[in-house]
């Protein structure tokens, strides 16, 4: 399957600036086979290393010398490493804090050398491990699961995808029986999400319950982790915290609430399990803005905020979403419907490298998305179907009076009224 990130890895392998390289991401969005089919592509050779695995490599890193552990694995994995030929893979590295800080002494006595280190509970293991990080010394990349543009290149739709970007840029609809097929995608990625393991099972055999054991299995996986890094009176915690999110998002008011966790729960209760699942990746919070000012962040409400999963396949398997429901357009799913919508917006925008917030105004208003795009501080206004309905982004408007405002809904492309609308297939056009 093509991932964008390819083009930011060679960026990365042809920088003057180059340093090793991290790339985060939860567990199962790809890393490891992005990194190999990278070296294999760009390198003429690649030697990897996995430290859950193979916990022999720990010995290695006992000695931070680059030369000692570069001699070390060119005789245990009996492969030479040239510099700048030979790509060097520390896979699932949280699992060995010696080899994270010898990444330090690469960069400072070694740095010819080419070395991705990969870690899907790398953020967990940092902020509550007690080991030196090298702060300064490593480059960061996050891989998320396939985006929409990506679940189309995975279809073979490269000819639609430039129908959608050329639509996007000019503000012009879509022709009908296009906009319908992207409609129908749309759909599909609901369903299946953007997990690899998902999407390559439907685009071969089409059958979306073979497509919905994947996604089981993977958010079995996920509980299973959360036994890491973690101490044992919270994980039931961490665990009934990740539940609770799909559920919650078919609430009319999806912002996190305790209450829903556990009867009289609060926010003291629950907050370490919280971080563990951001740290994590699998879920993330979006912050309510209180005052529309610059920078955004200091005006965020920590009090208040909603979750949202880093898939919205595994949203859809974690509430046993059918396949029907979501192309039957069931009636009965209506207020899930909105919230695994805005959890689509919500992790594609993410992986655009957005920072995001929602907005309020007392009871009466409540834009789902505020960010900047360019200068421009832009309400996102977000609706699971045709709806033309824009009360909310009203007041808004006539409050904060911004340079244009985003509706994303089933509507074709358009420019009207200050409004550009988007199509709910299109979000990863939005840069």
């Amino acid at each position: 399957m093509e991932r964008k990130i390819y083009f930011d890895l060679l960026n990365w392998k042809n920088s003057t600036e180059r340093k090793p390289l991290i790339l985060q991401g939860a567990r199962q969005v790809g890393k490891t086979y992005i990194v190999n089919y990278f070296a294999g592509k760009e390198y003429t050779g690649s030697v990897y290393c996995n430290f859950e695995k193979d916990s022999g490599l720990h010995d290695f890193f006992h000695d931070l010398s680059p030369a000692s552990i570069l001699k070390k694995l060119s005789i245990y994995k009996r492969r030479k490493i040239i510099p700048g030929h030979t790509l060097i893979i520390f896979d699932e590295i949280q699992a060995c804090p010696e080899a994270i800080t010898s990444l330090k002494y690469f960069n400072e006595e070694a740095n010819d050398y080419h070395i991705i280190a990969l870690g899907s509970l790398l953020g967990v293991s940092v902020n509550r491990g007690n080991f030196s990080f090298p702060v300064g010394k490593v480059q960061f990349m996050t891989l998320y699961p396939l985006d929409f543009e990506e679940y189309l290149m995975a279809r073979n739709e490269h000819e639609l995808i430039g129908m959608i970007r050329e639509c996007y840029r000019e503000n012009t609809p879509l022709d009908g029986a296009f906009h319908e097929r992207a409609l129908d995608y749309y759909k599909e990625y609901l369903f299946v999400g953007g997990m690899p393991e998902a999407v390559e099972e439907y685009g071969k055999n089409r059958n979306p319950e073979l497509v919905r054991i994947i996604q089981g299995t993977i958010l079995e996986s996920y509980h299973n982790d959360m036994g890491k890094y973690n101490k044992q009176s919270e994980i039931p915690k961490t665990r009934i915290v990740y539940k609770s999110i799909g559920t919650q998002l078919a609430k009319e008011n999806k912002k996190f609430q305790y209450k829903q966790v556990k009867q009289g729960g609060r926010a003291s209760e629950f907050e370490s399990a919280i971080e563990w699942i951001c740290l994590s990746g699998i879920a993330g919070q979006l912050y309510r803005i209180e005052q529309i000012m610059l920078p955004l962040n200091a005006y965020r409400s920590l009090s208040d905020f909603k979750f949202y999963m880093n898939d919205v396949g595994l949203c859809s398997a974690s509430q046993d979403i059918y396949y029907e429901d979501i192309f039957g357009e069931n009636p009965m799913l209506d207020n899930f419907k909105g919230g695994l919508t805005e959890n689509y917006v919500f992790s594609q925008l993410i992986a655009n490298g957005f920072c995001l917030y929602y907005w309020t105004s007392g009871s009466q208003a409540e834009v789902d998305f505020i960010t900047r795009i360019g200068n421009d501080i832009v309400p996102i206004e977000v609706k699971a179907k045709i709806n033309n309905r824009s009360r909310s982004l009203g007041i808004y408007v006539d409050k904060h009076h911004p340079a244009y405002s985003v509706r994303i809904s089933a509507k074709n492309f358009g420019f009207e009224n200050g409004i550009k609308s988007v199509p709910l297939y299109a979000v990863f056009c939005i840069k």
